[in-house]
Parts: structure tokens; sequence; C-alpha cells
């Protein structure tokens, strides 16, 4: 695209935007919004403590 079709489609969204329609894309506010409270490596390691747990269990109880 060329830097006149651009700036025609950046005018344009502008101008949606100012006329009250929503966005494309949500805010950055809306994203942290909908973040999850633990981050995914927290999560990870919490998973892996917890079915590692269970599995060591069940060997555990199976072959001792």
């Amino acid at each position: 695209p060329t830097q006149f079709e651009l700036r025609q489609k950046n005018a344009q969204f502008a101008s949606a935007v100012r006329s009250g329609k929503k966005a494309v894309k949500p805010s950055r506010q809306e994203q942290l919004a909908k973040r999850s409270p633990i981050s995914l490596w927290a999560l990870g390691i919490i998973l892996f403590v917890v079915v590692g747990g269970v599995l060591f269990e069940l060997v555990r109880l199976l072959f001792l």
C-alpha cells in the first residue's frame, strides 16, 4: 500500500472511532483487565507440582 492509501485508511478509521464505533483492537486497559492474575510460567510450575505429586503417589501405591 502506498503512503496515500495508508493515510486515507487511517483517516477513515479515526473518523469511525470518533463517531462512536468501537475500535477493532481492544485498548491496553481492556487487554490488561482480561489477563489472568497468575502468569503462564507460574501456572506451569503449579501444574507440574500437582500432577507430578499425583503421579508419584500412584507409582508409590502401585509398586511399593
